[in-house]
């Protein structure tokens, strides 16, 4: 069952394994923000992320239990390494089915802590199915990444960690994918003082739990795609629904360059590395979905930091993009001698660096005796693009921008 005392008995065994991530006010944020923020940084967590604990008091249920056969689960990242770590822990075999496109460094993460690694399906759900068929023939126990009272009952210990910090917040903003983590927080949080608000974020790019919490019925989508895949989750679960549905006040939707962005300022503002689906609530924050009374005292669950090394490169450059300090034009000109030189001139003019620039004479959509530059510059915000853009129509460029 899934109460307070359950949470209260699973912050007991987790007690000296994890970390007691900081829990602490965060200065830039609240003031670009207008409220007082803090952040609960399980990005620094042991594994990485926040998924350790419910994996870890689940398996020390069934240790209690008894039960030594061995454990599986079905992970793409963090559930996967918390899984790992707490049978290696205990002295137990685990194996972890993950989808075939899985980094390799998410595989050697699992692997590091011995557990055996059986790559199988094109997506997440592919790897849970075959998972359950690979537990029953192997009659080991199952660990679930959410719809379980132990892992979400190890989850909401989060909660019990801020809340002995701050007790005053107005509200915590905590991610959603499968739901598991804010249906754990959300009946701590509730039990202990249900004054605060509890505002769930999702990624637009996997919509199901928004969809299933505005239409209170659990269904799923076609398909995910998301650079938070943390909480790329297709289908929503009637049973974290249920327990959403019950304790969350709002639920609200992030796009791909709102979490780019907001891994940005937490890089560079905050000193921080987060995940996609770490950095959604802050993205919520960022621009504007979350509705409170200013100066209101919020706690932000950045809930683990294993960014994909291949993917942040991209992420940085949409997140340049999106905060409006970089951007990047098609411009057509006269193809001849010193037209290319003008425009960078007028470039130079309004202090825009020229940080890519490729020039087209070939294209079939041209003019006879016209080429398309296509140039991406370094600039210094919103009123510093629409200077570069007044200058463009000024000497009659045709361009559009490119995104």
């Amino acid at each position: 069952m899934l109460d307070l005392k359950s949470i209260k008995k699973a912050q007991e065994r987790l007690n000296g394994v994890i970390h007691h991530t900081p829990f602490s006010y965060a200065p830039i944020l609240s003031e670009v923000s207008g409220y007082e923020v803090y952040l609960k940084k399980e990005n620094l967590q042991r594994t990485g992320a926040f998924k350790l604990r419910g994996a870890f008091n689940k398996i020390a249920s069934l240790i209690e239990a008894g039960k030594r056969g061995g454990v599986v689960a079905a992970s793409a990242g963090n559930h996967a390494q918390g899984v790992a770590f707490s049978a290696k822990y205990f002295g137990i075999e685990a194996t972890i089915v993950m989808p075939d496109s899985t980094p390799l460094n998410k595989i050697q993460g699992v692997k590091e802590f011995g557990a055996e690694v059986i790559l199988h399906g094109a997506n997440y759900d592919e790897a849970y199915a075959y998972a359950i068929k690979y537990t029953k023939e192997n009659n080991l126990e199952f660990v679930h990444p959410f719809t379980d009272d132990e892992v979400m009952s190890g989850q909401g210990t989060i909660a019990l960690e801020m809340l002995e910090v701050e007790p005053d917040l107005d509200a915590i903003i905590v991610p959603v994918g499968g739901g598991g983590l804010i249906s754990g927080m959300g009946v701590a949080i509730n039990a202990i003082n249900p004054k605060i608000k509890i505002v769930g974020v999702a990624s637009a790019g996997a919509p199901a739990m928004k969809e299933s919490f505005d239409s209170k019925e659990a269904h799923g989508t076609q398909s995910v795609r998301t650079i938070a895949d943390g909480i790329a989750v297709r289908d929503a679960s009637p049973i974290t629904l249920e327990h959403i549905l019950k304790e969350v006040d709002s639920l609200e939707l992030v796009c791909e360059d709102e979490i780019a962005a907001a891994i940005l300022f937490l890089l560079e503002k905050q000193k921080l590395l987060v995940e996609g689906a770490g950095a959604v609530g802050v993205a919520a924050l960022l621009h504007k979905k979350i509705n409170l009374e200013k100066g209101s005292k919020i706690g932000i669950v950045l809930s683990g930091g294993n960014i994909d090394v291949t993917m942040l490169s991209l992420i940085i450059e949409k997140g340049l993009v999106k905060s409006n300090r970089k951007m990047k034009l098609s411009v057509v000109m006269v193809d001849k001698p010193g037209s290319l030189m003008a425009f960078t001139d007028l470039l130079t003019e309004v202090g825009a660096n020229i940080v890519h620039i490729g020039y087209d004479r070939t294209s079939i959509d041209l003019e006879f005796g016209d080429a398309v530059v296509s140039v991406h510059l370094e600039t210094k915000g919103i009123e510093h693009q629409e200077e570069v853009r007044s200058i463009l129509r000024k000497k009659n460029f045709i361009f559009k921008e490119l995104h």
